[in-house]
This record gives structure tokens, sequence and C-alpha cells, in this order.
């Protein structure tokens, strides 16, 4: 909706407001106008059910708002006199609506000392999850919210199973777009499956003011442009999704607008200079490690490697036995020898599943294998007497890659190679032509709206012949440390200004397990914490420091300290 059909719609509003609460004004000593004048109705109701004046404020935040209406419209109703159950419920489920009967058809009188305390301890109970709910939402909503890390694209910076608290004030919030929503989750309702939201009225965009701007190098959370599932991990028909809405991803910023970047060998050189991470960063690319006597599945492990696959031989298999196997396993195949092949992530089989099922496995090794590998694990790994050599894997210049950015045969790119591109920013002007274009239509059609189209060698934009453009918002570039495994700007270009999100700050809990060995959730049965990420902050400079151990002082020094203060308070009493 842009902004003359919101206008017309709050007028509506405003009309239906008056037309269903004119009398109820009058009947509690207020004239007839006060309910017709916007936000100025609003505080005179909230003196007329008793209620404090703030609450004008949440009758104006999206989504919060979703959850004070209905109590306000019952509210309304007990202030003169409707105080049963039934004609709570109606008020609820006729959307205010049965507010014009009681305005219209009822006798009542107004309460003007209405006590507030419920009647009961299940209103009392109602009334105090309803403000737990509310107090929540906004908290989720604009200023902390948990996000957990679905993917190994930033492995091994950010694991898969690290649950993080994000921060949204740090770069101002986002308000919501989606004006209709569940409140605390994102695009789908748990349980039932199906998404959360109804896709209009949409707010425009708007950011609160924040303390920080987005800084190069910086882990950030951002609704994923690209994004056309209807939920994480379940392949369905796309979907077109709001924008806040969409999936969150959490990758590094490696580009600023206004940047020039690059992708050299696959390192980031921005501005021509190679764009130095901190200490904490732990880049991975993909290698071959290489032995004539077999590369061990144990040697990958010690040095701490993973995403890598394992190869078993078994000499038979039943249905049964396969059923079972099915979440530990890639597939299966049959060799030319005959022998069926099972293949896993680095995890393997485990022993105890294997005894179980009474399998006959043997692992096989390899002369060479691939593997995602950091700087420090390679050079263990050349110091392992039974590895021969570790090379690194680098797609070659000029080696089309395939799906990504921008998708066009004039830029023959790849996940290692690529650029040099410029990452726009709000207000400037670059030149518009056909061998550009591929770079920025995406944005100049989906992400600001506008109509391009094109004649021979002439583009007009909105059915006007131009040969610049001129961007409306910035834009960023975003990379995962697992470099050659990470789904990125490589693929998908560019993050608009109005898909950031925030940037997460702690750890407050992790997981190893998370999924399964074809990347779905295990069930919480299967996690196994990861004490040593426990409350550990995302940036910073040296290792991540679990402060689980002063926490868990904290809170026992919290309940000996009120143990104590109740029983001085109790001898005190006698």
């Amino acid at each position: 909706m842009n902004a003359t059909q919101w206008i017309i719609f709050i007028l509506i509003v405003q009309v239906i407001h008056f037309l269903g609460t004119w009398k109820l004004y009058v009947k509690a000593g207020r004239k007839a106008w006060e309910a017709a004048i916007p936000v100025y109705n609003a505080i005179v109701l909230m003196q007329i059910i008793n209620r404090p004046k703030w609450w004008v404020i949440l009758l104006f935040i999206p989504i919060i708002n979703l959850l004070i209406f209905p109590v306000v419209w019952v509210e309304t109703i007990r202030s003169f006199g409707r105080n049963s159950l039934l004609e709570t419920w109606l008020v609820i489920l006729t959307f205010g609506l049965y507010i014009y009967y009681v305005n219209y058809s009822l006798d009542v009188e107004h309460i003007k000392d209405r006590s507030l305390q419920p009647r009961s301890n299940v209103g009392e109970w109602v009334s105090s999850i309803v403000f737990a709910i509310v107090a929540a939402t906004l908290v989720h909503t604009y200023f902390i919210q948990p996000y957990v890390i679905p993917t190994g694209s930033l492995e091994k910076t950010l694991r898969i199973g690290d649950l993080l608290f994000v921060s949204k004030f740090h770069y101002g919030a986002r308000a919501p777009m989606t004006t209709v929503a569940a409140p605390m989750v994102h695009d789908t309702l748990p349980v039932l499956g199906v998404k959360s939201y109804l896709n209009k009225p949409q707010l425009p965009y708007f950011r609160l003011p924040g303390f920080k701007k987005i800084n190069r190098k910086e882990i950030v959370v951002f609704s994923w442009p690209a994004d056309t599932v209807r939920q994480f991990f379940k392949a369905e028909k796309g979907v077109d999704k709001p924008i806040d809405k969409k999936s969150n991803y959490v990758k590094r910023c490696v580009g600023l607008p206004g940047d020039s970047l690059a992708v050299i060998d696959g390192y980031v050189y921005v501005n021509g200079k190679q764009l130095d991470l901190p200490d904490r960063a732990r880049l991975q690319f993909e290698h071959m490690v290489y032995s004539s006597k077999g590369v061990s599945s144990k040697a990958l492990i010690e040095v701490g490697a993973t995403d890598f696959q394992r190869r078993y031989v078994a000499p038979n298999l039943s249905q049964e036995q396969a059923v079972a196997l099915e979440k530990d396993v890639l597939g299966f195949n049959r060799n030319t020898q005959g022998q069926l092949e099972i293949y896993t992530k680095e995890a393997g089989i485990p022993v105890e599943r294997a005894r179980k099922l009474n399998l006959s496995l043997k692992e096989i090794t390899d002369l060479q294998r691939s593997v995602p590998l950091t700087k420090d694990m390679v050079e263990k790994l050349r110091k392992n007497p039974s590895i021969d050599s570790v090379v690194r894997l680098i797609n070659p210049k000029g080696q089309r890659g395939a799906g990504l950015f921008p998708q066009n045969s004039d830029y023959p790119w790849n996940y290692s190679q690529m650029g040099t591109i410029y990452i726009p920013e709000r207000g400037k002007t670059v030149p518009l032509n056909l061998k550009v274009l591929p770079l920025y239509k995406r944005i100049i059609e989906e992400y600001e709206g506008n109509t391009i189209s094109i004649s021979g060698n002439q583009i007009s934009l909105n059915g006007q012949v131009v040969d610049s453009y001129t961007f409306q918002q910035d834009y960023y570039w975003m990379m995962g440390d697992n470099r050659d495994h990470s789904e990125d700007s490589r693929a998908w270009g560019y993050v608009p200004e109005n898909h950031i999100v925030g940037t997460p700050i702690f750890i407050w809990m992790s997981f190893d397990n998370f999924v399964d060995a074809k990347g779905r959730p295990n069930g919480p049965l299967k996690w196994k914490p990861r004490w040593d990420r426990i409350f550990t902050t995302v940036h910073g400079d040296g290792e991540p420091q679990s402060y689980f151990k002063y926490f868990l002082f904290a809170l026992a020094a919290y309940f000996v300290g009120s143990w104590v203060w109740n029983k001085r308070k109790e001898k005190r009493a006698q």
C-alpha cells in the first residue's frame, strides 16, 4: 500500500470507530465529536476505559497493536457493564463489531470507577499472559531476537546448531512491514505448519535510528533477497513473500555501499586491497587431501574437519536396515563389483546403531578426498606422516560457474573468481547500458520497483529512454566464511538496506548433531551441547571465551542470597 492508500485506510478505520462508539462516548460524559478525531479519540477512549494514556502508543506499533486491539475492545464493553464470558468472546470474534450492538441496541451506563482487578484466578492468569506476550513481542520485534544457525556457510566461525541473540537496535530496528502476523514467530506457525501472516496490507519500509552503521567484516543477519520458499528445509512450490517474512540468513558483510569489490582465488579484494578478516574469522576452502595409504576419516576428524563424505561397503542390506539408517546416510550406490556402497557425512554411522542392526561394514579410505579446511587444519594435516599432500582446489579465472550472479554469459565468474563489481550506494548514479544492465537489473526492477524494457540498444525505464540510473537505497555484499560451501551474494547478488535485520551478539546455547545427514533438523533428544561455545560473544578479538560458568555462579549466588534474605525476614517477623 502506498501513502495515499494508507491515509484512506486510516480514515475508513476512524469512520468505523466513530459510528460504533459515539453514543458510548456521550454516555461516558464526553462529546460525540471526540470519537471522530484520530489519535485524540484514542486518548479519550483510554480515559473512558480507565487505562493509562500510554496505551495509545501500543495501538500504533505494528504487530503489538494486533494484541492490544482485542484487549481494548473487551475493556470498552466492560466499562459499560458487559462482563459476561459470552460477550467477551463475541467482541473478540467479531473483531470489535459487537460494540455496535452495545452502542445502538443496549441501554448501558458508564462505570466510571470500574475495578481493574480480575474477578477470578483465571482472569488474572489470562491478563498476565496477554501482557507477557505483549512485552515479549515488543522485545522480539524491536530489540533482541533469538536465531539459530541452520546451515554451514559460516563454519567454523559460527556453527550449525549455534543459538544466537541477534541485536536489532545496533543498526536500528526495522519496523514490521507485514501488518497482520502472529507474534514472535517468523513465516510459519509451529505445529500447524501454515504461514503465520497475511501478505496485505503492507506498511512502507521504515527503520528506527540505530547507534552504529554496518561495518565491513561484521557478521550480519538479513532477509534472504532470493527467498521464495514457504518454509526452511521444506521443498515446495515457490511463493512471493513480504520482505520481513523472508527467511533470515547470516553472513559476513565484505562490501559496503560505494565499494569496488573483486573475488580473486576465493579472497575478497575491496577497493584494490585484500580484505583482512578478524581473528575469530575461520576461512575455509575446499582442499584435496592425498595419501598413498588412503586418507583416513580419523586423520580428518582429529584436525577438526567437517562436511566431508565417508563411504562404507556392506555385503548386504535389508529393507528394514536401510530404513533404520535413513537419517544417518546421504545415499546408497551399487558399485561395479556389485557391492552396496553407503555414503554418509563426517559423523559416519554410529557404532551402537551398526551393532543394533547387526551390520557388517567396511569403510573405504580413498587415496584422495575432498574436504573444506581452514589454514590451521591444512598445517596440521601436512605434519601428519600418513598424509602425502594437501592441495587447495581453485576454480580458474574465466570458467563460468553454474547459477551464479548475474547469470549472464558476459560474466564468466565462479565462486573463486568474480568482479570487479560496484556495490551501489544511495544517491549515486551509474551509466546504464546493455553490458552493465545484468548487474543492476534486479535492483532496478525488484528492489526499487521500476519497469525496464529493451529495444535494440536502447534501455527504457518506466517508458522513458535512459542511459544512467540513480540508486534509491544502499546495498551490501555478503559472503560466508566457508567460501566454497556458502550460498551468498555470489549466487544472488546485492543485499538491499531494507533487508537488513541486525547483528548477532551472543551465543547463548550451542548443540552438535543439530541436523541429520541430509541437513534436516534432528529432534532435541539427539542434540549434544557444545559447552565451550555456550555464553560466548560473537564479535571481538582472540579466541571466544565461554562465560557459562560465571553465569552459573551468579545464578547460584542469587538463589543462595534469596534464601538467606527470606530467612532473615522470617526471623524479624517473629
